[in-house]
């Protein structure tokens, strides 16, 4: 009576956990409904903020825990973390180009300027991106309750806490940096709004679905995580350095490069 007893808590558990990190991505969207349309260089700061954030959280959140989690699984760390990385850069490449394909012809239909099929196209593999980092992280939940539940001495309750509150403050910049580039594109509030949050809606489902299916997921996690690291820097190489960079003022853009990749450093490092 017990053990059913565990093994349906700790799914509960994970699930509360991972809702709360769910719920600081919708808090962090919710900071479009108290600016104005940002003008060019409040979206060149959060377009460099965003760019900070993704490359800091691809190395501390899903690199570096991909190499650790393969050496401990006994694969080989590097050809694990490269092949799941090239993963991630071709999937979002053949993406760039579905969008780009997209994009033209919803243009062509809607006659629309290029700067706004680039705008589009640029959104889309942003969401895209962000919402794919928050799978692994959702899973990254379920692994730690996952090894909790099976008895493993090395994780611990508070370990699992600390865990889902690491990952509930990084997602709140992840919110907003969805929703205002979302606005600035010309949606509306509450469509931007719902864009962020639904961004962060896979990591709940992907928490608990990693505990019923331990044995299957948690060997493909550490791919599964270099897989979303390659994804995020294509985005942040191909999509939001070369558009930060442009005009007059493209050193704000760097500078809030270097805040965002600060900030995401030192939660990853101080909470993980």
């Amino acid at each position: 009576m017990l053990d059913s007893f565990s093994q349906l808590a700790f799914p509960v558990q994970a699930l509360i956990a991972t809702l709360f990190t769910w719920a600081l991505t919708s808090l962090g969207a919710c900071v479009v409904f108290f600016m104005r349309q940002p003008n060019r260089n409040v979206m060149d700061a959060m377009l460099g903020l965003a760019g900070g954030v993704m490359v800091a959280a691809a190395f501390w959140s899903l690199l570096s825990p991909s190499i650790d989690m393969s050496a401990s699984l006994g694969m080989n760390p590097w050809l694990t973390a490269l092949i799941g990385f090239m993963g991630g850069g071709v999937l979002l490449f053949l993406g760039d180009r579905l969008f780009t394909r997209f994009s033209e012809r919803r243009a062509l239909l809607r006659r629309e300027d290029s700067g706004r099929k680039a705008g589009f196209k640029r959104c889309a593999m942003l969401v895209f991106s962000i919402t794919l980092h928050n799978i692994p992280e959702g899973m990254a939940v379920g692994v730690v309750y996952a090894g909790y539940l099976s008895g493993s001495a090395q994780i611990t309750a508070a370990g699992a806490l600390a865990l889902s509150l690491g990952i509930a403050i990084q997602n709140f910049p992840e919110g907003a940096i969805i929703s205002l580039p979302l606005r600035a594109e010309g949606m509306g509030k509450a469509r931007a709004f719902w864009g962020g949050v639904l961004s962060g809606i896979v990591e709940p489902i992907g928490a608990v679905l990693t505990i019923l299916a331990a044995s299957l997921i948690v060997p493909a996690l550490p791919y599964l995580l270099s897989f979303a690291a390659g994804a995020m820097l294509y985005v942040v190489v191909e999509e939001l350095i070369p558009e930060m960079s442009q005009g007059a003022h493209s050193n704000i853009g760097t500078v809030f490069f270097a805040v965002g990749f600060s900030l995401m450093m030192v939660l990853d490092v101080a909470l993980g």
